[in-house]
């Protein structure tokens, strides 16, 4: 009997051993399925970015992002995020993305569109977003509205080596992918729409060394100058623009130009934005100063149409927009350029 309660309490340690056993190999295996579920930290925080007003600290990855720079949610969404407030500029998209990025917002919520009519961002209304980043890349802040927006998040305004609204779009995107944690992916973003424009190049050697300009009949005619976006798509194509541009301009992106210097005008292209391509180009050629000059009077003319998606992705110019502008505006610069007055430069059937 007392063998047979030896056996007994041997097969019970035995049991409650190998219990013991499983139950702490099974506390291994949630541990480690718990760690594999749960969100590794990205390892690209803090990061710090310097801008106009000294320089931000993010500490963690960015959720709720408010773009509050015009521009600045189409490298956001490129990236794979959706902000949850963006600015209005053009167009009255909803949400403020344009056709060019309206993919990338897949099945999420559009983002709550804020308005600046002057006055400055929409503080109290960029505040009940409860944002945890507020980007201002391709924006204009004064240091007051950034103070009073650094109140409620991080802030990243305009870098401070170029003028307001003139930051490059691939810096633009670059600043903004290091914001997020995703400094490598912006880099990749960049290289693919360079790419781009290094085959639209390739494609039309008659661009190389040949003049350009973007300009506007805005109350009189405005010509945009060398630190605006609008004027680098030429440049990255391989247009040059005129030798005074920025001496006239200043250190504005823009200004409108006196009857004296409508010579900035005498191109081998002009790009025009109008609101209205056939009565804006009657307009512009009754004027007779522009009419006497040769890119008037050779037809070296492109219009576009500024309230359409093509004419506000010549504006945007952004990671996202710029695609879809160079498949209809290299079309219409390679008609402009290329020594046959006979050539029309045909409007972009979308």
């Amino acid at each position: 009997m007392l063998g047979s309660l030896r056996g007994t309490r041997l097969a019970a340690a035995l049991v409650s051993a190998l219990l013991l056993f499983t139950t702490a190999c099974g506390s291994g295996d949630d541990s480690e399925a718990a760690a594999e579920n749960k969100e590794p930290a990205n390892s690209a925080f803090p990061v710090s970015i310097p801008h106009k007003y000294g320089s931000t600290s993010i500490k963690a990855e960015p959720k709720r992002i408010v773009t509050v720079g015009l521009t600045d949610q189409d490298a956001v969404l490129a990236l794979g995020k959706v902000p949850v407030g963006t600015t209005e500029w053009l167009g009255g998209y909803k949400g403020a993305i344009g056709p060019w990025a309206a993919d990338k917002l897949g099945s999420e919520k559009a983002p709550t569109v804020l308005t600046d009519t002057g006055t400055g961002p929409q503080t109290e209304k960029i505040a009940a977003l409860k944002p945890d980043l507020i980007l201002a890349v391709y924006g204009g802040l004064t240091k007051e509205q950034y103070e009073t927006l650094s109140k409620f998040a991080p802030v990243v305004a305009q870098p401070k080596a170029y003028n307001d609204f003139g930051v490059p779009w691939q810096e633009q995107t670059e600043i903004i992918g290091k914001a997020l944690g995703q400094e490598s992916e912006a880099k990749e973003l960049v290289e693919g729409v360079q790419a781009d424009f290094k085959k639209a190049a390739e494609d039309n050697p008659d661009f190389a060394g040949k003049s350009a300009v973007m300009a506007t009949p805005y109350e009189g005619m405005f010509v945009f100058g060398s630190q605006d976006p609008r004027s680098r798509l030429l440049t990255d194509l391989g247009f040059k623009l005129p030798t005074d541009l920025d001496k006239v301009i200043g250190d504005e992106f823009g200004a409108n130009i006196s009857k004296e210097r409508t010579d900035l005008l005498d191109t081998d292209a002009i790009v025009w934005i109008v609101s209205d391509v056939a009565k804006d180009e009657a307009k512009l050629n009754k004027d007779a100063l522009y009419a006497d000059l040769n890119v008037a009077k050779q037809d070296r003319e492109v219009f576009v149409k500024e309230a359409s998606d093509y004419g506000n992705s010549v504006s945007f110019v952004s990671v996202l927009s710029l695609p879809y502008m160079l498949e209809r505006l290299v079309p219409q610069l390679a008609a402009a350029v290329d020594g046959d007055t006979a050539t029309k430069v045909e409007q972009p059937a979308s």
